[in-house]
């Protein structure tokens, strides 16, 4: 009895502690600055009345959990535990059969919506509206694969297709001008194949952790995945059995194999596979054969292979080409024929070769595969070749579709459909109900051509309707086949333009073409910009042409078409008055065209040009001058110098730079933008390879501010400030930008807070252009290889409630820190804070400690180096500018010191975003060292040293001996007792005479690098 009191006593804590402990915290929260002023007293104690009430309270509880702990004891019996116990276990089974219950219902639901779907299911739900409940939702793709196979899914109340762009699958209803995005993968898709009946498709994606994805197209719901189906390569093809059970998938291995999946089954094994040898070239296509499930073929460019399933067994053939009768050109497609036991393959010469194949018996897993005769069908290569309803059917390189019966005899031939080279032909499930209205066929009765209507693709990225009862395509895409580059919005209007060599203008409000114009295909388009009047359309070519065309109509004068320059045009923007236009390209160049007047008509002449970088230009920006309303013009570099142009004093042929500043010290800056009106002051964001972000002052280049910048596995490499949308009634400004494969937002005003910024992947290829609409509503990414651009719907509302889950002020940055808020690393944190306030009045002071909850800002650079951070003279530098301006341009006085929760953030902002890593060193150890004979590099002692004092920040040769002696441990009792008379001869026993990455880690109190080193010196 007495200790369960005694521990209660333990765990309460009286009214007097408590009163200490608050006075304590307050003295925490408002400790006597410098000066030595004491807290008020009506600040320090409460009130009698508040403090007779709180013992009130305190002894109230006290009794009653002493109370509570007696009866608990009293009442205790030997069966009282086995009872708790027992109570534990009804309420943790009474959980599980709850969360058991749930999970029931949610897989019947799921359930229920696949046995319920019909082929209009998916385009009900179209009608719904749905609430954005992310940042950024993937509302539109623009472009699609056209290496890929496009298939027909609906034809006859409604036209839908399915095709793949990017990392998504897009279902694509003609009739409503309406689509469906299939998103799972986190990679290109490289393969699709669909069932016979359009039920199933199955998508895959390339590169590591691939994974394989089978969709009810129905209701576009995920029914089964396939993680890693081929781990050492991709899916180069796959397909469905007839009957939908079986999935075949060929690899793109260095030794390929081809596997065969029951994914009906809610396991993962393998049915069975095979490894097939590297003689018979690279496999590129496979299928199932339609009258028997356990005979499958597989093509190369010189071998076709058969296959026969047997129970877990799967036996290849290899039957011998050079026995065929005449030569063929490279094969390309196959197909087994309806009727007789033999299939059919399609070559690059035109001809087709027949293959007999023979089984012993059902039992047998042998076959007997024989070329059986080899013909010259038509006259090009044949593309695709594909069965359907007794038919043959081929596509080749000139456009032409033919139709051949059961004996290989012409039946039915387009050769009008005015299209290229044909990639995949796809046939309605509809079947043709009377012969009434088509076409006779070629053979001498002249019977009615009945057959279903299909859907033809080509390799320019055109998506054709062919209705078979006239003849005449009905052109459905039009697309971008090569890599898309360039995207522009609109400054005023619901447009977007996008260019390859094909440039268009897109509604994004009712996703229909404003107008369009094909380049020729020499002729690739860079970049593009809109001037802010929306009145002139800027086209860059990689050819280093310039042309300005009218935004309404795109077309152009010939005297407004520029070509000063070979250089591919990396970069082009207008300037917020309309009359200037700036160009970068390639060759490290600035060029400037203006707006005159000649002879009562306005136009665009160049101004001139300036090599102003030595290394490729990252953006091209025009501002505003503060004193005045005239434009001005900066470009930045990978040299790290951002420079302004005199636009002004430029004369023709004759463009002035104004001044260039180095901004960055290691770093690369990647792209830049001006910051919304937020302060009283303008700045340059400007974006670097280190994950950091900058606010520099416009007028003096000063770097006022370094964050952290959003943590997605690469860097910001192009942003831009989303408008202030009045029309959703939000006021708060948002960046937009995109990374190496991702697209995001950040809230403004930037403080580093990761729980503020939100990104997803967006071209798993490479993101190549970012574009804003002119609304603040939708963000627009171009895919550069990947032949797409994505339309994404922003939602502030979403963002910012991601944001407010991360918590309030430095919660979110406790978890960038070690361990957390309790972690010793914080409370390391802490302890040195305050011992910089000890050193401050001295360590060996008697005197009493004035206490404070801030530093002077000069002790900043001991605390950052305390802790493991040790930033250069300039970056100090910026420290101690962005503390002591911080306040200046509301108050006009300086910062001098900085407390807890400051130096906090300016800590986590600052600091390297991942360290110093071994990779980082190993390379500069390659930079600047030798290689010692087995591999490794090495540095000489005198190199090292003249770099140090040197290159970069100059140290003398003082101060590097300290430097080493310190990092070495040697203290000047031991320089005595050594009897090193200088730095020099403090260095020589400090410093080995070559010095190995291991040795140089060791100085700097690094983790061994032993065994992560094991890599060979890369040649010079």
């Amino acid at each position: 009895m007495s200790a369960t009191k005694a521990e209660e006593r333990e765990s309460s804590t009286s009214p007097q502690e408590e009163e200490q402990q608050e006075t304590g915290q307050a003295d925490d929260k408002h400790p006597a600055g410098d000066d030595g002023e004491e807290l008020s007293q009506k600040e320090q104690k409460k009130s009698s009345e508040e403090e007779e009430e709180e013992r009130g309270r305190w002894k109230s509880e006290t009794i009653t959990s002493v109370d509570s702990s007696t009866s608990q004891l009293d009442t205790a019996t030997p069966e009282t535990l086995m009872k708790n116990e027992q109570r534990k276990s009804s309420e943790e089974e009474e959980e599980r059969s709850r969360w058991k219950s749930e999970t029931i219902d949610s897989v019947a639901s799921f359930t229920s919506q696949l046995y319920t779907a019909t082929p209009e299911t998916l385009m009900k739900n179209e009608t719904m509206t749905h609430t954005r409940a992310h940042a950024l939702m993937l509302e539109w793709s623009f472009g699609m694969n056209p290496a890929l196979p496009v298939f027909c899914l609906q034809d006859r109340d409604q036209l839908v297709i399915l095709y793949a762009g990017g990392h998504v699958g897009v279902i694509y209803n003609h009739t409503s001008n309406s689509q469906h995005l299939l998103q799972g993968h986190c990679s290109t898709i490289s393969c699709l194949c669909m069932s016979e009946d359009k039920r199933w498709l199955a998508t895959v994606d390339k590169g590591q952790n691939s994974l394989l994805i089978i969709w009810d197209t129905y209701s576009s719901i995920p029914v089964h995945t396939l993680f890693d189906c081929h781990p050492e390569g991709d899916v180069i093809a796959m397909a469905f059995s007839k009957d939908a059970k079986y999935l075949v998938t060929l690899g793109a291995e260095k030794n390929q194999c081809l596997h065969i999946w029951d994914w009906t089954v809610e396991t993962e094994k393998l049915l069975c596979f095979t490894k097939l040898n590297p003689d018979h070239g690279f496999q590129n296509y496979v299928i199932f054969n339609p009258n028997d499930s356990t005979q499958l073929l597989s093509s190369s460019e010189s071998q076709v292979l058969f296959y026969n399933m047997n129970q877990d067994s799967l036996e290849c053939f290899a039957p011998e080409v050079c026995k065929l009768s005449m030569p063929v050109g490279s094969f390309s497609q196959s197909v087994f024929q309806w009727k007789k036991p033999r299939a059919l393959t399609a070559t690059s010469a035109g001809q087709l070769v027949l293959w007999d194949i023979e089984k012993d018996s059902d039992m047998s897993p042998i076959l007997k595969v024989t070329p059986s005769t080899v013909f010259q069908l038509q006259k090009y290569p044949i593309t695709v070749l594909i069965g359907i309803d007794s038919c043959l059917v081929t596509g080749d390189t000139q456009g032409h579709i033919r139709f051949y019966d059961e004996d290989v005899k012409i039946h039915f031939f387009y050769t009008e459909l005015n299209l290229d080279a044909i990639a995949s032909i796809s046939f309605s499930n509809n079947s043709p109900s009377c012969a009434e209205g088509y076409p006779q066929d070629c053979a001498l009765e002249a019977k009615a051509f009945v057959m279903r209507n299909f859907v033809v693709s080509t390799f320019s990225s055109t998506v054709a309707h062919v209705k078979t009862k006239g003849g005449i395509p009905q052109i459905l895409l039009r697309e971008h086949c090569e890599p898309v580059h360039a995207v522009a919005c609109h400054p005023k209007k619901p447009a977007v333009a996008m260019a390859s060599h094909l440039l268009k203008v897109w509604d994004y409000n009712t996703k229909l073409t404003v107008c369009s114009r094909s380049f020729d295909t020499k002729k690739q388009i860079q970049c593009l910009t809109f001037d802010p009047q929306g009145l002139y359309l800027a086209v860059g070519f990689a050819s280093g042409a310039v042309h300005i065309l009218n935004s309404s109509t795109l077309q152009s004068d010939p005297e407004e078409c520029f070509h000063v320059t070979e250089d591919s045009i990396q970069h082009i923007t207008f300037s917020s008055d309309s009359k200037y236009l700036a160009t970068a390209d390639a060759g490290k160049a600035v060029t400037v065209f203006c707006l005159q007047n000649n002879n009562t008509m306005m136009r665009w002449k160049s101004l001139g040009r300036h090599r102003s970088h030595y290394k490729p230009i990252k953006d091209l920006l025009f501002g505003v001058h503060l004193d005045s309303t005239q434009p001005r013009l900066l470009s930045l570099g990978m040299d790290r110098h951002l420079v302004e142009y005199d636009l002004q004093n430029s004369d023709e042929n004759k463009l002035l730079i104004l001044s260039s500043e180095r901004i960055e010290q290691s770093a690369l800056p990647l792209c830049m933008t001006w910051y919304p009106p937020l302060t009283t002051e303008q700045f340059l964001l400007v974006a670097s390879d280190q994950y950091k972000m900058k606010l520099f002052n416009s007028t003096t280049k000063m770097c006022r501010k370094t964050v952290l910048g959003p943590l997605y596995g690469s860097p910001i490499e192009k942003m831009a400030v989303l408008s202030v949308s009045k029309e959703l009634g939000n006021h708060s400004y948002c960046l937009a930008y995109i990374t190496k494969d991702k697209v995001g937002l950040q809230i403004l005003p930037l403080d580093g807070n990761p729980y503020t910024s939100n990104a997803l992947i967006c071209h798993p290829s490479g993101a190549s252009a970012l574009a804003c609409s002119y609304d603040g509503r939708f963000v627009f990414t171009a895919g550069g290889s990947d032949c797409t651009i994505f339309s994404w719907a922003v939602s502030l509302n979403a963002l910012e409630g991601a944001a407010a889950l991360g918590g309030k002020d430095l919660v979110p940055f406790y978890t960038l820190v070690e361990g957390g808020k309790d972690g010793c690393f914080y409370r390391e944190m802490e302890d040195l804070f305050y011992y910089c306030q000890i050193r401050i009045q001295g360590i060996d002071s008697m005197k009493k400690r004035q206490m404070s909850t801030k530093i002077r800002l000069t002790e900043v650079p001991f605390l950052m180096r305390a802790l493991g951070f040790f930033p250069t003279e300039q970056e100090l530098e910026d420290m101690e500018n962005e503390v002591k301006f911080s306040k200046y341009a509301e108050t006009g006085k300086y910062v001098t010191d900085i407390d807890l929760e400051e130096f906090v953030k300016l800590y986590i902002n600052h600091r390297p975003a991942f360290g110093i890593s071994v990779d980082e060193l190993f390379q500069a150890f390659c930079v600047l060292g030798d290689d010692d004979g087995s591999g490794q590099p090495v540095l000489q002692r005198h190199e090292l040293l003249e770099l140090l004092q040197v290159q970069g920040e100059h140290m003398t040769e003082d101060e590097v001996a300290e430097c080493l002696s310190t990092l070495s441990g040697l203290n000047e009792h031991d320089i005595n007792k050594l009897d090193i008379v200088d730095s020099k001869c403090s260095l020589e026993y400090v410093i080995p005479k070559e010095i190995s990455m291991e040795t140089f880690s060791h100085i700097l109190g690094f983790p061994s690098c032993a065994g992560q080193t094991e890599r060979s010196f890369p040649a010079k």
